[in-house]
């Protein structure tokens, strides 16, 4: 299994310059891949802007939404700006794409959650056919993926995505959603395998443990009292991580991306030292 880092876009307070930063160090790293996350009524720097400022001082690396809240954005925008990292980047863009789960994103948007599953099935469709247009980009069109768990989202990746992201939560939440996606894949006719990913996050090191802790109660403050079950996957240790990543090496999925909690660069060392210390 490939293991790639996130980007700090939406730890609030995190400046500009720091995220430059951290996709420098990231491409020195053992990681296949940078995610970034999307949030519109938070403190978070835009996803796509971004990973178009990370594609600028790298070459290597991947780069991957964890996800993109596709309905609040126009489909035309959507495929010029996708198609502008891609280019930028040489290929390197995997498009992860997500109804959001949190209403005031779309209330700040100004725009309905009613119907928000089949405008995302339908914007998929459009991307694909903007980039196939002869006037369009004139590079690869990226892959994309498509989260959620519910069955409807389920029959989003198995007729339109070329994969599944998964949006956290231990090995064994990760087990329930995929093969249901394996089995729809197979239903719908698809050939091959389904792309499937994965997501966790990290503070490493006891004096990142409670501010990572914080920021998890936050930014999922709006479950409710299930925030603090989400806090309590944080990893936090070298053994957090280790079993983390072998418990969804084992069910199969092919790229896992480890979030920080926390926007400091000394995260990123940390984390390869715990991918240099496995078997």
């Amino acid at each position: 299994m490939r293991v790639g880092i996130g980007l700090p876009n939406a730890v609030p307070g995190t400046d500009g310059t720091l995220l430059v930063e951290w996709a420098r160090r990231a491409e020195q790293g053992p990681f296949t891949s940078l995610g970034v996350v999307d949030r519109l009524r938070y403190d978070a720097h835009e996803p796509l802007t971004t990973l178009a400022a990370a594609a600028a001082v790298t070459e290597r690396i991947g780069l991957v939404t964890m996800v993109v809240i596709g309905p609040l954005r126009n489909p035309a925008l959507l495929a010029k700006e996708a198609a502008t990292v891609q280019a930028m980047s040489g290929g390197r863009l995997v498009l992860g794409l997500g109804v959001g789960a949190r209403p005031d994103d779309y209330e700040a948007a100004g725009i309905p959650t009613a119907g928000r599953g089949e405008r995302l099935a339908a914007m998929i469709r459009e991307l694909r056919d903007r980039w196939d247009q002869p006037d369009g980009p004139k590079v690869d069109p990226p892959p994309i993926l498509a989260g959620g768990a519910s069955d409807p989202a389920v029959a989003r990746v198995a007729l339109h995505a070329d994969g599944y992201v998964h949006g956290g939560g231990p090995p064994r939440s990760f087990a329930r959603v995929v093969e249901r996606v394996r089995v729809a894949w197979r239903d719908a006719g698809r050939p091959g395998e389904p792309m499937l990913w994965g997501q966790g996050y990290l503070a490493l090191g006891d004096d990142a443990r409670e501010r990572g802790l914080a920021y998890m109660r936050d930014y999922y403050a709006f479950t409710g009292p299930f925030a603090e079950k989400i806090a309590a996957g944080l990893l936090t240790t070298p053994q957090d991580v280790a079993a983390f990543l072998r418990g969804y090496a084992d069910l199969g999925c092919q790229e896992m991306v480890l979030l920080p909690a926390v926007a400091e660069l000394e995260q990123i060392g940390r984390l390869q030292d715990v991918l240099g210390s496995l078997p």
